[in-house]
């Protein structure tokens, strides 16, 4: 496991049961388990995490090669191993070069393609590119995976600066998803952006046909109304979009990592330029910080070693993603698949088996929401789980300033009372005062016990604006690099979503009464007849 591994493990379980609260009676823990960059200020003082564990988890960073691969990337080097490509989708947010790939410097074609996509953006907000029925009124995304849900996050983010035509994403190659985006558009006035890499992945092809088909019933030439986020411009033509509307990106350029750039279309026409241009410029805020910052203060980098001393020091196998932003509701959407298609792996770099737990099951709702929801688990449950807390100092609507005053309130109270917890005789005489003797105010006493000492972080930001928010993804892309450094890993392939695909295709003809299903399991097999029998598919 390895020297630093193992004194991390011995120092853990040393401070294991350690008083979180109690180590604030020592002056100064706040200043020295807290950073601030760029506005941005992350508090992990409400942690089992001392002087001694962060010097050991600093000291990882570095004799694991954080820095030298840190340089890797951005340098260009094809950190990407098992796929032989560079990972640069920090490029797509840069505003000058040289950046290098393989002799070459990508900035001139990054720029012309980022220039090319604000300008036909700003056409579709102006209305001097139009539908065959007028300006565009309604846009539909069609993706899956990093084509959807970077795009379709940030859209929801950025709501307050929306004066675009109004936006819908599709992803699911589930009917259902598609017939009820498209529930009262005009195809006259709706533009589609078909988003897939190859222009071949099933999911997403299948409903850009649909969605033709649909617009076909009153538009005398659909294709005039789509576009294509592709690199593929042959097969994007065979769909019938030309390639002056086709806007492609390299393969240095990971899907869950894409919405930078081409990927970025749909948010481009929902808040103009301006603002995505902010947007690219918190990311590349966050890149310089990353780059230039000390690993004692830099963000990124606490913010993952925060995040594996619970993982894999203190074995703690989940994190809830908690953010005290409503706009920020499918954040922890967008984080499960950062995180955990790019860090859920087995195999380490060379090919040998991982000897630790690679990344945490990734999940969380917004604030208050989720208080009323799965927050009892979280104070009273039998296992720990780490909790991150985002939340903005100001929110967009002054006039509901009471509100956001409440929000921040449950937030910092939250993460107080999973520290402190409620003792045994806080209970006792809470139940006392209601009048309760004897046998029942024990009983109902021990219900009204938190053990408290769990561990939480805060994000704190002013107000989630096109810049910070651009800072707070940036920041979680470098926070999954840093940790998939320190596991020995490649962070930016994903071949565990490849067999379930493939199997998939083999299945419809199954279903489909076409192939007997031979070689197939029973139980495969039985779910197969059981949906025949019903009539289905």
């Amino acid at each position: 496991m390895g020297e630093f591994w193992s004194e991390l493990r011995a120092h853990g379980a040393s401070t294991k049961d350690r008083n979180i609260l109690k180590s604030f009676d020592k002056p100064g823990r706040v200043e020295r388990f807290s950073v601030r960059a760029d506005g941005l200020y992350f508090d992990f003082s409400k942690t089992q995490i001392d002087d001694g564990a962060l010097s050991l988890l600093l000291e990882l960073a570095r004799v694991k090669g954080v820095e030298a691969r840190r340089s890797a990337m951005f340098s260009g080097e094809k950190i990407n191993e098992t796929e032989g490509r560079a990972v640069l989708h920090t490029a797509l947010r840069a505003n000058k070069g040289p950046i290098m790939v393989d002799g070459e410097d990508v900035m001139p074609e990054v720029l012309d393609t980022r220039a090319r996509c604000l300008d036909f953006a700003e056409a579709v907000r102006s209305g001097s590119f139009a539908g065959q029925g007028g300006r565009f009124t309604d846009v539909v995304n069609i993706g899956i995976g990093g084509s959807d849900l970077g795009p379709a996050m940030a859209t929801l983010a950025l709501a307050p600066y929306h004066d675009g035509p109004r936006l819908h994403y599709v992803s699911n190659v589930d009917g259902a998803d598609m017939n009820d985006a498209l529930q009262g558009l005009d195809p006259k006035t709706t533009l589609v952006i078909v988003a897939s890499k190859t222009f071949t992945t099933i999911e997403t092809m299948t409903n850009a046909q649909t969605a033709r088909d649909w617009m076909a019933k009153d538009v005398s030439d659909p294709s005039a109304q789509f576009v294509a986020l592709s690199s593929s411009t042959e097969k994007a033509g065979a769909f019938g979009i030309p390639a002056e509307r086709v806007f492609g990106f390299e393969d240095w350029v990971g899907g869950r990592y894409s919405l930078w750039g081409p990927i970025g279309l749909g948010l481009m026409i929902a808040v103009g330029h301006d603002a995505f241009t902010n947007f690219l410029n918190g990311a590349a805020t966050m890149d310089r910080h990353f780059q230039e910052a000390d690993l004692a203060d830099n963000l990124p980098v606490l913010l993952a070693l925060v995040g594996m001393w619970h993982n894999q020091v203190q074995g703690h196998a989940t994190r809830a993603v908690l953010p005290y932003d409503n706009r920020l509701s499918r954040l922890p959407a967008y984080l499960q698949q950062l995180e955990m298609e790019s860090n859920g792996k087995s195999v380490a770099m060379d090919g040998t088996a991982l000897e630790l737990d690679s990344g945490p099951v990734v999940w969380g709702e917004p604030g208050t929401n989720g208080q009323h929801a799965f927050y009892q688990l979280i104070h009273q449950g039998t296992r720990i789980v780490p909790c991150e807390f985002l939340v903005a100092a100001k929110g967009h609507e002054p006039d509901l300033a009471h509100h956001h005053r409440l929000l921040v309130a449950n937030c910092f109270a939250q993460s107080e009372a999973l520290m402190r917890g409620r003792s045994m005789d806080e209970a006792r005489a809470m139940m006392a005062a209601k009048g309760l003797e004897g046998a029942e105010l024990e009983r109902q006493a021990a219900h009204r016990v938190f053990a408290g000492n769990r561990p939480s972080t805060t994000l704190l930001y002013d107000q989630l604006t096109p810049f910070t928010l651009g800072q707070i993804i940036a920041l979680y892309e470098h926070r999954v690099f840093v940790e998939g450094v320190i596991l020995g890993i490649n962070s930016f392939d994903q071949w565990g979503v490849e067999l379930g695909k493939e199997l998939a295709v083999a299945l419809e003809p199954v279903l489909t009464g076409e192939s007997d299903g031979a070689g197939k399991d029973g139980s495969t097999l039985a779910l197969v007849k059981a949906v025949q029998a019903v009539g289905g598919v």
